[in-house]
């Protein structure tokens, strides 16, 4: 599914204009980036989290070179499923394997 689609279904579901929801999800996508920027993580209830991991300082290798690169420490965004979130597309996917 991609952006367009989502933004289809809501307005179809809530009969919100299209143009409200792409605002309202364009927003939620901005504030997400931000809050994780700033080093903020965003917890969301039954849904998941939107948080940021460090990754420690490594060695990388550039192969074409055969060179080795010192990678220094960073931070990578990640989301973490609710359990409440994971149970339900397990029910949901064991229910379509049961009715193939």
């Amino acid at each position: 599914m991609r952006k367009a689609d989502l933004i289809n279904q809501i307005s179809e579901k809530t009969g919100i204009p299209k143009v409200d929801v792409l605002v309202t999800l364009e927003t939620m996508f901005k504030e997400v980036k931000e809050s994780l920027a700033k080093g903020e993580n965003i917890y969301i209830r039954g849904f998941g989290s939107f948080i940021t991991k460090k990754r420690a300082a490594k060695i990388g290798r550039n192969i074409k070179k055969n060179v080795a690169i010192n990678i220094p420490e960073h931070y990578i965004p990640a989301f973490k499923p609710a359990k409440e979130f994971v149970q339900d597309i397990k029910d949901k996917n064991e229910l379509r394997k049961a009715q193939e």
